[in-house]
Order: structure tokens, then C-alpha cells, then sequence
């Protein structure tokens, strides 16, 4: 699991599409939080969440109960969390193609 800093303003992970940017000062916002803004501690956890939401079944209790406690300091159940890292999976990486434009 590999989460990267750019830059302090923006973290990464090669694993998975969601990404938090800095809002200024340790301010962060989370692509599968929106709305939110968090700390920097907290949006290194909300990333490590996505990420491991991303590559893992999670089959076990024991699964369940570390990602609990990983939610629990952002105000979450590991449920939630999982359902909202999958609800907001938008690869806000992607470059858009501006659209063309029709002028009658």
C-alpha cells in the first residue's frame, strides 16, 4: 500500500482512484468524504482506508475490527466507510476532454 505525498497538497495512492487534497493549513478534503474537511492525520487514515477497501475482501472479523477502528476516528463504522468509498469512485485523475461545441 503505497500513499504518496505531492508536494504536501495533494496525497495519492497507486491502489486506488480517491485522492485528498490540502485546503490549507492541515486541512484536508477526501474525495469519498465530500463535504468533509479533516486533518492531516485523519486524511492519511481516510486514505488508507480507501486503499484497503480497494484491495482487500474484507472476509474476517478480524478484517472488519481493524478497519473499524480505522473509521471510528473519522466518525464512522466500517460499514459506512465502505459503502462510501464505493458510492464515490470517480477517478478524479482523469484529464477531460473539453466538449465540442455547437454554435447555430
Amino acid at each position: 500500500m503505497a500513499i504518496e505525498v505531492v508536494s504536501a497538497s495533494m496525497m495519492t495512492s497507486d491502489e486506488t482512484t480517491h485522492m485528498a487534497r490540502c485546503v490549507g493549513g492541515d486541512r484536508w478534503v477526501v474525495s469519498w468524504l465530500p463535504g468533509r474537511t479533516l486533518t492531516g492525520r485523519q486524511a492519511v487514515t481516510a486514505m488508507t482506508i480507501a486503499t484497503t477497501v480497494a484491495t482487500r475482501e474484507m472476509r474476517t472479523g478480524a478484517e472488519w475490527a481493524l478497519l473499524d477502528d480505522l473509521a471510528l476516528e473519522l466518525g464512522l463504522t466500517a460499514r459506512e466507510a465502505t459503502f462510501m468509498v464505493a458510492l464515490e469512485n470517480h477517478d478524479y485523475r482523469k484529464t477531460v476532454e473539453p466538449r465540442a461545441r455547437v454554435l447555430d
